[in-house]
């Protein structure tokens, strides 16, 4: 068989190409979850019913379920990975190596059935192995029942009870939840406190708790007029209720993960705007905080509504702002976020967390494997976000939005600790490296894919990828697919160059020479990543004008993005030539000055080799830049 006739077949037979997913399928589960908290022992006794699609063209012989609470033990993998990494979260550190056995975490199956006959399982730390009596054709399906107790562990990360702001439950990854089969086939990373992938599905959760704890959790409240506590106006269960406990049932439609939260203190507001879901907020009665989480309720569906316009339409019912957790973490229809912090902070943290829900919540990329589509793409809607709702009021607002991401990126390059964007989420070196490439590269990649198609196309291409990917689980190539369609541009080497590598870019002006009435221009690729190149000349008088050099890799070229501004088009720079020339119609001391990339999208390492006349630019790592993606959002 020839080489070409085998690349053929292969190609027909694989599901997955380079240009996106073809013959698209995906798994359906559905849960019915009732559990009984008690508050005394912080343990909960659950049954849990689980049908699971077979939408696969595979045979399933087994299947696997996450318990993520077993990584709040002692010598787990989350514990050992904290412990010998070079720089551990500061969150987490050695407390789980000195968890009292009251403290740990854990999930504990007490039984577990397929189609009501008992099955053989086995739990390897946070992962539950099954072996089906019955395997599961494609297009078939089955039901299990669990019996599991679970004991949530001291606040340490995500999940957790007493948290540092003292609320009392942030009950999160918490569930017996069925593993991700998708084309790649099961997806079993052990928790290490990164990131989650889960099956699209239906919620119906029942929990009984306390009837002095207010409960907010992802999804719709289904019995309103029997709880009160904020959800409904003018009820007599709004006052106290003589009940010991209540019971509150919620579903939540379409969505790959469930979560829930309870304090007794909570206080409960509701905002209703016009062509908005419903907005709740749960917040501590702290009166340091309240004036913050007030305000918070104004300015936050202005910043939902930009959302909507610029990212795609937000597709649930509700969304819910909840105090608790360590930090920032996404959820669906839902977010934990620490409360006590100041205004601009805590409406930052919650605008990403909000962000997340059109690309971790109605996208939902595997974040495992490509973070950056998920923590990357959330940061640029989050930053243009606050940019809308204040810097663009800011006189003095800088030119890039995302300077904080870029000189983050520098400071990665120029630390000598860079990994490429590929790298398996659990399976950095340091977090550092991680948090760099997951939340700044990310967004950069983002917002330099508008220097290279053009910021138009950009925006086209973002609502097309939202509104064709949704409730599916893209890939890059998927999202390259929309914006190669887009822009009518090539980008296969984008990807190549800025994910697959850590190859950098770096343009220079080599080289500036007056002849006659005319000035010889020598640009320099001095980095191994070769990029389209935009340069900007000033004249005397005020005069501007713009040349552009098109990378013969796109087979296109972008709009004119200024259309105020004439705009010259060169011949193309071939990636493999490190030297290209061209000539301004005007002498030397005609020129002000010459610019490479005036917008500063390029992720150019130096910029001080990118001007004319030379002037010295200071990529300073400010601690500011640096903490925006250190463990701050999720």
């Amino acid at each position: 068989m020839t080489k070409m006739r085998t690349i053929l077949i292969v190609m027909l037979l694989c599901p997955i190409s380079i240009y996106g997913q073809s013959n698209y399928w995906q798994q359906k589960v559905e849960y019915t979850i009732d559990v009984d908290m008690d508050v005394n022992t912080h343990r909960m006794k659950g049954n849990e019913i689980v049908w699971y699609y077979n939408n696969s063209p595979d045979t399933l012989k087994k299947v696997f379920f996450h318990l993520y609470l077993n990584a709040f033990q002692p010598g787990s993998m989350m514990d050992i990975r904290s412990r010998t990494i070079s720089d551990p979260d500061r969150r987490v550190g050695e407390r789980i190596l000195h968890l009292k056995p009251e403290e740990q975490g854990y999930e504990k199956i007490i039984a577990l059935k397929q189609n009501r006959q008992a099955v053989e399982y086995f739990v390897d730390g946070t992962i539950l192995e099954v072996e089906l009596h019955s395997p599961i054709a494609p297009k078939n399906k089955t039901f299990f029942t669990l019996e599991f107790e679970a004991q949530i562990p001291l606040q340490i990360r995500r999940s957790g009870r007493n948290s540092s702001e003292n609320v009392a439950y942030s009950v999160s990854q918490w569930y017996p939840k069925i593993a991700e089969y998708d084309h790649m086939g099961w997806h079993t990373d052990p928790y290490v406190a990164r990131e989650f992938y889960g099956v699209w599905g239906n919620f119906s959760v029942r929990i009984l708790i306390d009837s002095n704890y207010v409960v907010a959790a992802s999804g719709v409240l289904q019995n309103a007029t029997e709880v009160g506590k904020g959800y409904i106006e003018n009820s007599l269960v709004n006052k106290k209720n003589s009940q010991a406990k209540l019971l509150w049932k919620f579903e939540a439609k379409n969505v790959h993960d469930f979560m829930w939260a309870a304090d007794p203190h909570y206080i409960h507001d509701v905002v209703t705007p016009p062509n908005l879901p419903t907005f709740h907020f749960f917040y501590k009665s702290d009166t340091a905080i309240i004036k913050n989480w007030k305000k918070l309720q104004v300015d936050f569906p202005k910043a939902f509504s930009y959302l909507n316009t610029h990212f795609g339409e937000y597709s649930y019912p509700v969304f819910s702002v909840i105090q608790g957790g360590d930090g920032g973490m996404e959820y669906p229809m839902s977010t934990l976020i620490t409360g006590n912090r100041k205004y601009r902070s805590l409406i930052e943290v919650a605008i990403h967390e909000a962000a997340h829900s059109w690309y971790q919540g109605l996208l939902a990329t595997n974040e495992s494997l490509y973070p950056w589509m998920d923590e990357g793409f959330t940061e640029y809607a989050t930053v243009f976000t606050e940019h809308f709702l204040f810097d663009s009021l800011d006189k003095a607002s800088y030119i890039n939005p995302l300077e904080a991401a870029y000189k983050s990126y520098f400071a990665l390059v120029a630390s000598n600790k860079q990994e490429s964007m590929i790298t398996h989420s659990d399976h950095y070196s340091t977090n550092f490296a991680y948090s760099i490439n997951a939340y700044a590269k990310g967004a950069i990649f983002e917002h330099q894919l508008g220097y290279i198609i053009g910021e138009n196309k950009l925006k086209k291409g973002l609502l097309k990828y939202f509104n064709t990917w949704k409730y599916k689980h893209p890939t890059p190539a998927d999202y390259l697919n929309i914006m190669e369609k887009t822009s009518d541009i090539q980008l296969d080497w984008y990807y190549q160059h800025f994910v697959n590598s850590i190859n950098t870019i770096d343009y220079g002006i080599k080289y500036v020479e007056t002849q006659d009435t005319t000035t010889q221009v020598i640009l320099e690729r001095i980095g191994k990543m070769p990029m389209p190149i935009d340069i900007l000349v000033k004249y005397e008088g005020g005069t501007e004008e713009a040349f552009y050099i098109p990378l013969d890799l796109m087979r296109g070229i972008k709009e004119n993005e200024n259309t105020f501004l004439k705009r010259n088009v060169l011949i193309q720079w071939n990636w493999t030539h490190s030297y290209y020339t061209f000539i301004i119609p005007k002498p030397l001391k005609k020129i002000i000055s010459i610019e490479i990339d005036p917008s500063q999208r390029m992720a150019d390492i130096d910029r001080n080799n990118q001007q004319y006349p030379h002037t010295i630019i200071h990529h300073t790592q400010t601690g500011t830049s640096y903490e925006r993606y250190n463990e701050k959002k999720e």
